[in-house]
């Protein structure tokens, strides 16, 4: 099993950046395009998830990890809320808000898989039965 040792080799990383840049070019479209309120709104929430893995990974322990990804998943559910917000107002189309909110979901579950799998590290850990761990040591699969 290989390490992680930077950020951008995380596939709920990858998720979140390939929302965001879906979300930036979706608000350069009408009719978000001049709802600055929203638009902004729902790109914020979007960048969010990948800045606080970005975030919670450059400080290089768990429990502040941990911490950011939970930020980062609770930013997905923020955005699932926009999102559907924007398509029953009519103001995203039904193909668009289901990718993005399967995306999102994606993105959520893994998150929380991450999440407990770092805890569960972290429990074995304070027992004795894992040597000391850093994000760098983060399965990649």
């Amino acid at each position: 099993m290989g390490k992680i040792e930077r950020f951008e080799e995380l596939d709920i990383w990858k998720i979140a950046v390939a929302i965001a840049v879906e979300v930036y070019l979706l608000c350069d479209m009408e009719p978000l395009k001049s709802d600055w309120g929203m638009r902004d709104q729902i790109r914020r929430a979007a960048c969010s998830m990948s800045d606080n893995i970005a975030e919670g990974f450059e400080y290089n322990n768990n429990p502040d990890f941990i911490r950011f990804l939970g930020y980062a998943k609770g930013s997905s559910g923020e955005f699932r809320n926009k999102l559907t917000i924007l398509n029953r107002a009519g103001k995203i189309n039904d193909d668009v808000f289901k990718n993005l909110y399967s995306s999102s979901v994606d993105f959520s579950a893994k998150t929380k898989s991450l999440i407990d799998y770092l805890k569960k590290f972290e429990a074995n850990k304070k027992n004795g039965n894992l040597p000391t761990f850093q994000p760098s040591n983060v399965p990649t699969k």
